[in-house]
């Protein structure tokens, strides 16, 4: 008997499940440098919000920590994030789910800055966040 490694297979995702996330990156208020380092390890709710987040280069402008937050659970329900979970339960902390890591890895070389959404793309967005899928 032989042990034999298992192969690793990339997760097809539908195309309507892509575009989705991507307007919803593309729409939010954060920065590729938010999600670069969520490559590496998770990264706190409290760092984002405020001047903190400006000066790591997080978000595109201030945001309070209830609208980061909310644009966070928006990111996980398309299914970009998920919350860090620890022995005690979850966590402030979010990590990229593969699709968010997928995404990151595209864009992280093209610069700091998502692609700039159109109206229409921002009017898709926010429908579908207030209907929430």
């Amino acid at each position: 008997m032989s042990l034999s490694t298992p192969t690793v297979t990339a997760i097809n995702y539908p195309d309507a499940t892509i575009t989705r996330a991507e307007r919803a990156l593309c729409c939010s208020p954060f920065r590729v440098t938010l999600f670069a380092a969520m490559l590496e390890q998770s990264v706190s709710l409290l760092s984002i919000p405020g001047a903190g987040g400006l000066e790591k280069g997080y978000t595109s402008r201030l945001l309070t920590e209830a609208a980061a937050e909310s644009y966070l659970l928006w990111l996980i329900k398309v299914g970009i994030l998920r919350r860090e979970v620890d022995g005690q339960g979850i966590t402030d902390s979010f990590r990229l789910t593969p699709l968010g890591r997928k995404l990151i890895e595209k864009w992280q070389p093209q610069g700091d800055f998502f692609p700039k959404p159109n109206f229409w793309q921002r009017f898709f967005n926010t429908l579908q966040r207030w209907f929430s899928l």
